[in-house]
């Protein structure tokens, strides 16, 4: 799986105009949890290529980058959690899952809707 880094807070603007054209996952990952770890391998191993066409994938490291976990908190109207993914659409969080109930299947149903 390609992940793109969130790294700066100027991304969350790149990802809102990327999301009116197509839906952005943003997974936040703590690098020392093992429920977080858990949570990225199931996501990576049952992503496949034909996902990335119809998602484009960015990952946050929380520990390195906590102002911009914070700022999507703020930004997108979601409570903190970690590991947390939130789906992106029209510069919007139309769906947002943490710990063991982050879900490929789920998120791709969402992306249809």
């Amino acid at each position: 799986m390609n992940w793109n880094e969130l790294s700066t807070l100027n991304q969350l603007e790149q990802i809102d105009e990327l999301s009116k054209t197509k839906p952005v996952l943003i997974l936040k990952h703590s690098t020392t949890c093992s429920i977080s770890r858990a949570s990225l391998g199931r996501i990576e191993r049952t992503w496949s290529d034909e996902n990335t066409m119809a998602i484009t994938p960015y990952y946050l490291d929380l520990l390195a980058y906590r102002n911009i976990s914070n700022k999507i908190a703020q930004r997108y109207g979601v409570t903190h959690e970690s590991p947390q993914i939130l789906l992106i659409k029209n510069g919007k969080s139309v769906y947002s899952e943490s710990h063991m109930a982050i879900n490929v299947a789920e998120i791709l149903e969402q992306v249809s809707k």
